[in-house]
């Protein structure tokens, strides 16, 4: 069985009554471009195919959604099945002017996919073959369009059976070239790294319609910077990755569980702090504050789920270490390890709450150990003391030697006022309390993204965020997009230049 993306909720109009909801005027695809696009690849005009093709799992396009609007229309969907068909794409919108959007799976949470510029939305899910698995050296050449199942499943039928050990929360929903393009991060990456951790070389459709390889053929190279990692990240604004080749390993022999908690947030980071400084990686340390505890586990202090999974000799040398750190902790029953298996993925309520017209997302920062727990009370407060708020809660979900991630997730249930629309209401608590978060976090001067990426609504904080270091990154955008027309309006980027 092969993945297909999965949209987050269904549009409560008829396709053909659906609105757009964004205001950038869409940049016209002319009778002369729809024809050679088709003479290369597939293309569709159908309202309803181009109105899946204009959003993504960021989250107030859910309340758009049941209201019948779409984040943005693109003029056409085009579908190519090659990475020569993706160059030959780029070159001609390139020459026309028109903007380009790739996309797979559609799951990102920011508006990355989003095609606020119109033009074309570049399907890239017929990108799906797996073109080697190389026992030896342990890679495997896949490209961008397959789904995280589906690598998976081949990758467990090989030999002994192998894993890339990537598995976001998107898992089920998202493609290799997705978590390449956003710099994605696995649950397990604490063992296995993240994705840019993972990549060995990528093949990349530039817009002046060529395909460079990035792939040294070797495991490391002092051969100038790195372009693999110019194009991890991206986000589709430099070019479009069609295939890559990351690191593969061996299905561990054994795993080991631990549940325990503290009587505070700020001990249990210094737990992990600990572990990870002595250079033990389990697989999985997640840290809940004492709502998340409540809420997933009910406990009523602040719990922490380990999980490792590898060789049995160095299983149980990193559980050893993370017995030693975790000897003063309170011992809770191993079923939460179980249940946060079974739920990790569930995002079941989403929909309904935005439905409901109760706004709820999630903001993930990374910073050092220093630091963190003063960010993450601080930011805590921001959020609990915008109006509207109705909760906030923290996890820590991925830890470092010098730092971790911090996962915060709110929900706010804003007031309309003079017979406001509630949309618009959302619509306003949603920007004020990104507004305010994100001035927190670059204040703080800690990273405003740590795997969900920036797409849209993070620009102007990457912008803050990176500082004079931003004009390099433009300046590298002009060179490789001149026209502009790769996934406008992301990253900070201006529209396409007509």
């Amino acid at each position: 069985m092969t993945s297909s993306p999965t949209p987050p909720t269904p549009f409560d109009l008829p396709a053909s009554e659906l609105t757009t909801r964004l205001a950038e005027k869409p940049v016209a695809i002319s009778p002369k471009l729809l024809e050679a696009l088709s003479a290369i690849a597939p293309v569709s005009e159908e309202v309803g195919d181009r109105a899946e093709h204009g959003r993504d799992w960021w989250p107030i396009a859910i309340g758009w959604a049941a209201n019948g609007q779409v984040p943005a229309f693109p003029g056409v969907v085009i579908r190519p099945t090659s990475a020569t068909q993706v160059a030959d794409i780029l070159r001609i919108c390139s020459q026309a002017g028109v903007p380009v959007t790739p996309m797979g799976g559609r799951s990102g949470v920011c508006g990355g996919s989003v095609p606020i510029f119109g033009g074309v939305a570049l399907d890239l899910c017929g990108l799906n073959a797996i073109h080697e698995v190389d026992e030896t050296s342990l890679t495997v050449t896949v490209d961008a369009g397959m789904f995280g199942p589906d690598l998976e499943r081949h990758l467990a039928g090989v030999g002994p059976g192998y894993s890339v050990g990537h598995f976001p929360q998107s898992f089920d929903l998202s493609t290799v070239g997705g978590w390449l393009a956003c710099r994605g991060a696995g649950q397990y990456s604490t063992r296995y790294g993240k994705i840019e951790d993972m990549v060995v070389g990528l093949t990349v459709a530039l817009t002046d319609g060529r395909l460079i390889s990035t792939e040294a053929k070797a495991p490391r190279a002092a051969t100038g910077p790195s372009l693999t990692q110019l194009f991890v990240g991206a986000e589709g604004t430099l070019g479009v990755i069609t295939s890559a080749t990351l690191k593969i390993h061996r299905r561990p022999g054994a795993e080991a569980r631990r549940s325990v908690s503290f009587a505070n947030f700020d001990e249990g980071l210094e737990a992990c702090r600990r572990i990870l400084q002595r250079g033990a990686t389990p697989a999985v340390l997640r840290l809940y504050d004492e709502i998340e505890s409540k809420r997933s586990f009910g406990v009523e202090r602040c719990s922490l789920i380990v999980l490792d999974e590898a060789d049995l000799h160095l299983l149980n040398a990193t559980m050893a270490i993370v017995d030693e750190e975790l000897s003063s902790a309170q011992v809770e029953d191993l079923a939460h390890v179980d249940h946060w298996l079974e739920r990790r993925n569930d995002v079941s309520q989403l929909a309904p709450l935005w439905r409901n017209h109760v706004v709820v997302d999630t903001i993930e920062i990374a910073g050092s150990w220093k630091d963190l727990g003063g960010t993450t009370a601080r930011l805590l407060d921001a959020l609990r003391s915008t109006e509207g708020t109705l909760t906030a809660s923290v996890h820590q979900s991925h830890a470092y030697s010098d730092g971790a991630c911090c996962y915060f997730t709110f929900a706010g249930r804003p007031t309309a006022v003079d017979g406001d629309d509630p949309m618009e209401a959302e619509a306003r608590y949603y920007e004020r309390v990104w507004k305010v978060a994100n001035e927190t976090i670059v204040a703080e001067g800690r990273a405003v993204s740590h795997h969900h990426g920036i797409g849209l609504h993070r620009s102007n904080a990457l912008q803050a965020s990176l500082g004079s270091a931003y004009d390099a990154l433009v300046a590298i955008k002009r060179t490789l997009d001149p026209a502009g027309i790769m996934n406008p309006g992301k990253l900070g980027f201006g529209g396409p230049a007509q």
